[in-house]
């Protein structure tokens, strides 16, 4: 009788820790939103550096004054943003690091293609 008794309270403590675990992985995590508007090639100085929590529901809102396609690098997310439209770019952060977000340009003639310089910069901290 007292080894059934041991092993309940060792299944309910163990139920309990992991509910616990279970808890505190949801509690930090956010969803948080950034409007990001593209001109002439370039999103504003203050907006090109954005920190956010590992596991935050991260949505960029982005706008522009010319159609082109961006890649969030590390995620490896692509979108087509053209002009008169808002375009959601929306991501879970599980993977920390910097990401980078870049215009992708022509094709070229291996079958790749070039990127252009880093519009914004994505920081996911633990």
């Amino acid at each position: 009788m007292a080894r059934i008794a041991v092993a309940c309270f060792r299944s309910a403590r163990a139920a309990w820790v992991l509910a616990l675990l279970l808890a505190g992985a949801t509690v930090d995590a956010a969803e948080v939103s950034f409007v990001l508007r593209i001109q002439n090639g370039r999103v504003p100085e203050n907006m090109r550096l954005i920190r956010v929590k590992q596991n935050d529901v991260v949505k960029l809102e982005w706008s522009t004054d010319r159609a082109m396609s961006l890649h969030l690098h590390g995620y490896d997310i692509e979108k087509a943003v053209a002009p008169g439209a808002v375009t959601e770019m929306t991501f879970t952060a599980r993977a920390t690091g910097r990401f980078t977000v870049e215009p992708h340009l022509a094709k070229q003639p291996g079958g790749g293609h070039a990127h252009g310089d880093a519009l914004v910069t994505i920081e996911v901290y633990p």
